[in-house]
């Protein structure tokens, strides 16, 4: 059994807590889902921490977070805490699921508690914004002002948190450039329902999981005008082809982003409904990729590399452009080859 931290309790951290709090060694299948069930012996102790007392509290009482992922019981042995020491002491494994835009301060927080035998696995899809880090750069970052560094993975992938909480099979990839260290997660982490891949490219996933957050925006404004099917399959296209060509400029791998951690993520969130990022295009609501927009083009800018589609995206974000003139701006732009 691994002691388990997960930092984050908003729908995706949520959903980790309950499917690792009770990896099946042994369980049967819902009759009617035909998904596992929630039957078997628990392989994990875990933690999830959240930064607000009373949601803490309310998860507790109601063994459910209302607030981000209602209508999934949480597990009797999952520990809830807004407690840093508490969640901290003793846990083996540390799964950070903290918004983009908080986590710098999280690890502020945190640093003075961790200890050198502890791990970190990175679940944040983003960039920051200020320094166009990616997420286990800033991790990094911050520990690195407390003196202290340790091993960091990053988890990304194709998964909706409500179909990882409903035990829906899911695949990931898990990253990290010391192999010893995504095998030992993989191992963890992998049951009946979740089954990881691990793959040395940090670069490559990390970018992957957050630059397709902007182009599933893109998606939501596409499906917003109702442009059909031809506009999303080109988008979806030309977005892979913009997501690889920053990822390899900062030294990704192309193959990574024809993954689980690129094409397999971006397909999902540009056309399943429970997308919050695609959601946001849509009804222009406030999602990750809103945050990361802004910050990919001034790593693209960084980079010298063109993405028009993001560019277009931050113009409309701004509100300096309506979504039918980025359309026309895209559609006119000169011929060039695939």
């Amino acid at each position: 059994m691994s002691r388990i931290t997960i930092l984050g309790a908003g729908a995706w951290g949520t959903a980790l807590a309950i499917n690792l709090a009770y990896r099946r060694e042994s369980s049967g299948q819902d009759s009617q889902s035909g998904r596992a069930s929630h039957s078997g012996r628990a392989s994990h102790d875990v933690t999830l921490w959240t930064r607000l007392p009373q949601a803490a509290q309310s998860m507790r009482d109601r063994r459910e977070n209302l607030l981000y992922l209602p209508n999934f019981p949480l597990p009797e042995d999952l520990q809830i805490t807004a407690d840093p020491q508490e969640a901290i002491h003793q846990a083996e494994i540390i799964v950070s699921v903290t918004p983009s835009e908080y986590l710098r301060a999280t690890y502020n927080q945190f640093a003075s508690l961790l200890t050198q035998d502890q791990v970190i696995v990175s679940a944040t899809k983003g960039i920051e914004d200020t320094t166009h880090l990616r997420m286990s750069e800033v991790i990094q970052q911050a520990l690195s002002a407390h003196n202290l560094r340790l091993p960091i993975a990053v988890l990304s992938g194709p998964s909706f948190a409500q179909e990882v909480a409903a035990n829906a099979p899911t695949a990931l990839t898990i990253a990290s450039t010391n192999s010893a260290f995504a095998a030992r997660i993989q191992k963890e982490f992998s049951g009946q329902t979740l089954r990881l891949y691990t793959n040395e490219d940090v670069i490559g996933v990390e970018l992957g999981g957050a630059l397709k957050n902007v182009i599933a925006i893109a998606s939501g404004v596409v499906a917003g005008l109702n442009l059909g099917h031809n506009t999303a399959a080109a988008l979806i296209t030309r977005g892979i082809a913009e997501i690889t060509r920053l990822a390899t400029a900062c030294g990704g791998r192309r193959e990574t982003l024809a993954g689980l951690s690129g094409i397999g993520d971006l397909v999902l969130t540009c056309t399943g409904a429970l997308s919050r990022n695609r959601f946001a295009g849509l009804k222009g609501k406030v999602a990750e990729g809103v945050l990361t927009t802004h910050a990919a083009l001034g790593l693209a800018q960084k980079q010298g590399i063109e993405m028009p589609i993001t560019e277009q995206m931050a113009q409309i974000l701004s509100g300096n452009k309506s979504p039918k003139e980025a359309i026309r701006e895209l559609m006119s732009r000169p011929g060039r080859d695939e």
